[in-house]
């Protein structure tokens, strides 16, 4: 597992989601709800890839606002790649840029602020200072 530390080299994150049938709609396209749920996963994901669980540093976070923009569409039995990385840190929200692609396909971009709260509340608080030197070391998605 990564280290994620700065210089550790820790590549940028990629997740790979396959498309399922469920997945579709009648166009034969995934339902654009789907979507936010795979930057759910990938978000998830890309922490465990830099080596952070976020509880154990007494930190949570919340999603606050996302702005998605759709290039094309996947299909089922497609396998979307998604490139995750910080794209903005304040002082108790950040920013995780989403680009997903199938192929050399181009499918959505997607930019999801969060904000850090209290674990078990929506009490704001910046992320330690652990946590947040792990995200700025992170590469930004390719």
């Amino acid at each position: 597992m990564a280290d994620g530390s700065a210089g550790g080299g820790v590549s940028p994150y990629v997740h790979r989601i396959r498309v399922r049938y469920g997945e579709v709609d009648m166009q034969q396209v995934v339902f654009n709800s789907h979507y936010m749920a795979y930057c759910d996963d990938a978000v998830e994901m890309w922490l465990r890839h830099l080596g952070l669980r976020v509880l154990d540093h007494g930190w949570d976070f919340m999603l606050k606002k996302a702005v998605m923009e759709w290039d094309g569409a996947a299909s089922v039995h497609e396998t979307i790649e998604i490139s995750v990385g910080l794209a903005r840190s304040g002082t108790t929200s950040f920013d995780v840029s989403f680009h997903g692609r199938v192929g050399d396909r181009p499918v959505f971009r997607c930019t999801i602020t969060y904000v850090g709260v209290r674990p078990g509340t929506r009490e704001t608080m910046p992320p330690p200072s652990a946590v947040l030197e792990r995200l700025r070391a992170a590469p930004a998605p390719a």
